[in-house]
């Protein structure tokens, strides 16, 4: 066996993985896959955002970013989204 005593369960894991023989790594694929968690899995493979911004973006995100105090309270927010 590959593991020592100091190693974590994870970092067994990791080793294991990297010993799997090449006819194998599908099924192990496959198995791996159904344990992950259906939503940790969708962000994992999702594909990053890259559409560009639009002006009304930046122009948004400049405003924002050069006053971090808002001039909204908490309440008027609240009203706004129904909450």
């Amino acid at each position: 066996m590959i593991k020592t005593e100091s190693m974590t369960s994870r970092e067994e894991l990791h080793k294991l993985v990297d010993h799997i023989p090449d006819a194998d790594v599908a099924a192990a694929r496959k198995i791996l896959r159904s344990l992950v968690d259906p939503v940790q899995f969708a962000l994992m493979t999702a594909p990053l955002d890259d559409e560009p911004e639009t002006g009304q973006e930046l122009t948004d995100v400049e405003k924002a970013l050069s006053d971090p105090r808002s001039d909204v309270s908490l309440e008027e927010v609240l009203r706004e989204y129904g909450l």
